[in-house]
């Protein structure tokens, strides 16, 4: 304590600065800095100091050390009363002292409160000095013991997870089995745990399960989509534990811990045939869990959240959140679909060999891009085919996609004979007619490069020397045949009477002359 002592004498009786003093005294500045504060608020000068015994500083200095005796926790205020309120949202010592003095105007100073306040906090234990504002935090975990379910018809047997949350202003305590911790069942639970609280916490702390997070942070972890759409329905913003500190959730690993002692080892000489059947045995424990009376406290978690935690908790949605599997990095193919699962569907062509992600509920399958919904289809469960939607296609594509052998007939019927005959030879030559809307599609573009009556002679000509392809015909047009006159020829008759002509008596052996 001298040079404690130094540095306040230099401060206040030699009225030398606290960076003078520090630089003298040997002392760090910031506690030099601390010291003199502690000093000016309990209003005290170097000559009352001076008087003082090191103990007596060392109690003003350093209240964080005091030990309340018993004669002063009797004539102390209601510590368990100030520090259940202190959890509610919006309280402070100072507004809690106010109410106290009111009460008592001969009581302690603000100082004195807050001082003795923090000294009763120290005596709950390592595990209270963590405070959780009403309503704020939910912890959610799996307990690392499990519970075997035996099948009847098969023999085997298999291990269902136990998923808890806690309430950290109450510890109020939601506790179900599951077949896994896939996150199928982790979002499961979820819903179910908020339909049993009847409200909602501002945030959840969850561990670093690849079912909450997919890429674990201690400054900026990635949520799993399906995970975070659950919080974006609820309105709850989602704080990982960071890895290693099992601080961050000390209320949930109290919570696993006390749901194993209180719950689990009363199940260990039960057999259960079915996840429904062990469900059904929890449900009263964990109301018994919530009823039993705390042993620092004279209340319940069930008390305590009725009235810290439910009021000011959130209401819930309308709706309960529905399951949706989410797909990220699918890379979009050169003809504009992604698949899942072996289906192909389309996006728009812009996204062409992008990569988007697929958000899946049983009926409905969207696709996003940049965090915008692109595309929506009806999900489709075969293991192949595609769905392609005519406004996703460049406009080309479309032009082609909705040609029609009618469609191709009539315009041709519009521009000649000819032109129609070779279509209808086009779409009727081919196995399939579709394999022919490309060579009509071709004739097409040469009437609009040459004119559609070029395109009729030249398909006149073509259908004269029996060659009616596309190539042959853009070659007819290429070298202007099409404007030459088309000579009919004509085959010259026979003379039916000639010297070399034999009659059918030459046959017979009848001369014919």
């Amino acid at each position: 304590m001298r040079n404690i002592r130094e540095v306040l004498r230099l401060i206040l009786c030699l009225q030398l600065s606290q960076r003078q003093a520090s630089l003298m005294s040997g002392v760090a500045r910031t506690t030099t800095n601390r010291y003199f504060k502690t000093i000016q608020e309990n209003q005290l000068s170097w000559s009352d100091i001076d008087t003082l015994s090191d103990d007596v500083l060392r109690k003003i200095l350093h209240p964080q050390q005091v030990k309340l005796d018993e004669d002063e926790l009797k004539n102390s205020p209601n510590w368990l009363y100030i520090h259940s309120e202190m959890k509610r949202k919006g309280v402070t010592l100072l507004l809690l002292w106010h109410e106290y003095k009111a009460e008592n105007p001969e009581g302690l100073s603000y100082q004195a409160f807050t001082r003795r306040y923090r000294a009763y906090r120290n005596t709950l234990g390592l595990s209270m000095r963590q405070t959780h504002k009403a309503g704020e935090k939910l912890f959610v975990d799996y307990s690392g013991m499990t519970i075997p379910i035996l099948d009847q018809v098969s023999g085997e047997t298999t291990t269902a997870q136990i998923f808890v949350g806690v309430l950290g202003g109450s510890n109020y305590s939601y506790v179900e089995a599951t077949a896994s911790q896939s996150l199928q069942d982790w979002v499961g639970s979820h819903v179910r745990m908020f339909a049993f609280f009847g409200a909602l916490p501002r945030i959840l702390v969850p561990d670093n399960l690849k079912s909450a997070v997919i890429k674990a942070c201690q400054y900026d972890p990635v949520i799993n989509p399906t995970y975070h759409e659950l919080a974006m329905h609820y309105n709850v913003a989602v704080v990982p534990a960071r890895k290693y500190k099992p601080k961050d959730k000390a209320a949930v690993e109290k919570g696993v811990q006390v749901a194993q002692r209180w719950i689990l080892a009363r199940l260990r000489n039960h057999r259960f045939y079915s996840l429904h059947e062990l469900n059904e045995a929890i449900k009263p424990l964990v109301a018994d869990l919530n009823n039993r009376q705390l042993k620092r406290i004279a209340a319940s978690r069930h008390s305590q959240f009725v009235e810290i935690d439910l009021p000011a908790m959130r209401p819930l949605p309308s709706a309960p959140f529905e399951l949706a599997e989410w797909r990220t990095g699918l890379r979009v193919g050169a003809d504009y679909h992604a698949v899942v699962d072996g289906y192909a569907y389309s996006v728009p062509f812009r996204l062409a060999k992008e990569k988007v992600e697929a958000r899946l509920t049983q009926s409905v399958i969207e696709f996003f891009h940049n965090g915008g919904r692109v595309a929506t289809h009806e999900r489709k469960y075969q293991s192949s085919g595609h769905v392609t939607l005519a406004t996703h296609m460049p406009k080309a594509h479309q032009h082609y996609a909705t040609q029609s052998s009618e469609h191709l007939l009539q315009w041709a019927q519009r521009v000649g004979q000819s032109t129609f005959n070779v279509f209808s030879y086009q779409l009727e030559s081919r196995p399939h007619p579709e394999a022919g809307y490309r060579s009509c599609l071709g004739l097409q573009r040469l009437a609009r490069s040459y004119g559609e009556d070029r395109l009729e002679a030249a398909c006149q000509r073509a259908i004269y020397i029996n060659s009616r392809s596309y190539t042959s015909i853009s070659s007819i047009l290429k070298t202007n045949l099409d404007k030459q006159p088309l000579v009919m020829k004509t085959d010259a008759a026979l003379p039916i009477e000639h010297d070399n002509v034999r009659g059918s008596n030459y046959y017979t052996g009848v001369s014919s002359c």
